[in-house]
């Protein structure tokens, strides 16, 4: 297969279009080409396209900054002498100064297809940013690497952030391209929009649903180590509002979770007793592991890892992560009703709302982890609606 990006590079009537325009370039360290070029530096290459800016989106353009919250500055590309404007840095959307250093924007993300993912809000901000100063947006598309499903509530209305970018639930099954023609018409823009589209992708088909497992894998933000962590997030981001620890400073981040006060064995019996269903697709093994950084520096942690590496035990329809997460808080709760779960802290940027809440679009999860009298039934009252009515929101936009 390739992707949008090799498509446009091999095909000159693809980029014909652009003669006599300045090209910016939206990128990060996984924007890549089959022989692992970096996006910039290939479209440095082509005599037919002239370069004049670049953007990086949260942990920069080559990819320099491990947690969230750190700030990328600006800078000048030593090689090709043009600007590289941060878009996680003084600023997260971009100013007039930087929209009138280009005439089309080219972006080049590798999404995870979680709504949490930040490099989709920014796809927002530059097509809001580009209907307001008459300029292009192409995206040269890249797969979701964890395909089509849907999981999770739709995000409520007022509780839009960089971590939310819109109505969607935190699995929306989408590419980027995709994506942005849903944004255009959500926010009735006026913007000349462009996809390059991938060839060959088959996000249905294994073992890889999604990402074709003959690509490299680099990671589009330091502790997406791997499609593996991709296939969790859309549940283990959730992680990032609470206390316990996502793996953060170990060697599997985000496909994991622990702390150092908890019975990891019972929280697992206690998942499986509460929910059974919602464990399917995946392997859950107790595990122990001692963070180099962020939370629980230092402690050893008592916890569990999933599973979703061996063919034979990985189930793509059945795996729920959204489910599977929330049902591991759930488990908590009811062994210790006490336990400070939730994290109080500002969470990009936001302090007046609780990190949980901003991550999951609204309240409504949090309150049903906290209510001793709520079920799995409940949670699935909640979320069966929203997704139906998401599939069917999207339809008009796949272009697979």
């Amino acid at each position: 297969m390739k992707f949008g990006l090799e498509r446009f590079l091999e095909d000159p009537a693809l980029r014909a279009p652009l003669a006599g325009r300045r090209v910016a370039l939206l990128a990060h360290p996984a924007s890549v080409t089959r022989d692992l070029t970096h996006s910039l530096d290939a479209l440095a290459a082509l005599p037919d396209v002239r370069l004049t800016a670049a953007f990086g989106p949260q942990h920069g353009l080559r990819g320099d900054k491990q947690d969230n919250m750190v700030e990328s500055p600006d800078f000048t590309d030593p090689a090709l002498g043009i600007p590289v404007f941060s878009l996680y840095g003084a600023v997260r959307r971009p100013t007039a100064t930087m929209m009138d250093t280009f005439d089309v924007l080219l972006v080049d993300l590798q999404d995870l297809g979680c709504r949490i993912y930040t490099f989709i809000t920014t796809l927002r901000y530059v097509l809001e940013a580009a209907a307001r100063h008459g300029k292009a947006v192409w995206v040269l598309d890249r797969p979701n690497p964890v395909g089509r499903p849907v999981e999770g509530t739709l995000l409520r209305a007022g509780w839009e952030s960089f971590v939310g970018a819109g109505p969607m639930p935190m699995r929306h099954g989408m590419t980027m391209g995709e994506l942005g023609h849903w944004f255009i018409a959500q926010l009735q823009l006026t913007v000349e929009y462009r996809v390059i589209t991938m060839q060959g992708w088959e996000p249905d088909q294994g073992p890889g649903f999604g990402w074709p497992l003959e690509r490299t894998w680099v990671n589009p933000s330091p502790n997406a180590a791997n499609l593996w962590m991709a296939r969790a997030y859309a549940g283990t981001v959730m992680l990032e509002g609470s206390t316990l620890s996502e793996g953060r400073g170990t060697t599997r981040p985000l496909e994991l979770f622990g702390a150092p006060d908890i019975d990891a064995r019972r929280l697992l019996a206690d998942m499986r007793r509460i929910a059974p269903q919602w464990t399917q697709g995946c392997v859950l093994r107790q595990c122990f592991f001692e963070p180099t950084f962020h939370k629980h520096v230092g402690q050893l942690c008592a916890g569990v890892q999933i599973h979703v590496e061996d063919p034979q035990h990985y189930d793509h329809a059945a795996f729920q992560p959204w489910r599977l997460q929330a049902l591991a808080f759930k488990a908590l709760r009811a062994q210790a009703p006490g336990y400070p779960l939730w994290r109080d802290f500002a969470y990009e940027y936001e302090h007046q709302r609780l990190a949980i809440d901003l991550i999951n679009g609204g309240p409504a999860l949090r309150e049903w982890v906290d209510d001793p009298a709520s079920t799995a039934a409940d949670l699935e009252a909640m979320a069966r609606p929203d997704e139906a009515a998401w599939i069917e929101t999207r339809q008009p936009f796949l272009l697979y």
